[in-house]
């Protein structure tokens, strides 16, 4: 028997700490994750920081799967779709802290489906890819 992911959870968890220690909390969303609907030129490198806070949206419901809200890009309203797997990390704009996911999380799907979750790319054996860049958050336990 498998247990649901812990993802959503911990998201949760670290939105309601960072609002009631008045901070501003963030999500790094993998852009390019299957389910993943946010303004495409406001992405770099594929991922796309989103101010989350009750100033910066509307409707946002941290229990709600997918998250879904509207946030405000360059004076223009836009609706966004994050699916929980697609969070690469939640913090705290203020200090940093809060939590990074080590890889996007498979997209809850049915259990009978047999698609899966895209597989990395690049795959091949003579790929090269370039070194990632370590986060700059300090995980809480």
């Amino acid at each position: 028997m498998s247990s649901s992911s812990r993802r959503p959870y911990l998201i949760r968890a670290i939105y309601d700490w960072s609002l009631d220690n008045g901070y501003t909390p963030h999500l790094l969303v993998a852009a390019d994750a299957a389910g993943v609907v946010v303004p495409r030129e406001y992405v770099q490198d594929g991922k796309i920081a989103l101010n989350i806070s009750p100033m910066a949206v509307q409707g946002f419901d941290a229990i709600q799967e997918p998250l879904f809200f509207s946030a405000r890009f360059g004076g223009r309203s836009f609706e966004m779709q994050v699916p929980v797997g697609a969070v690469l990390a939640i913090y705290a704009r203020e200090n940093g802290e809060g939590m990074v996911f080590s890889e996007v999380g498979a997209q809850p799907t049915d259990p009978n489906d047999p698609a899966s979750p895209e597989a990395p790319r690049g795959g091949q054996t003579g790929d090269n890819p370039p070194p990632r860049q370590r986060p700059k958050l300090r995980v809480i336990k």
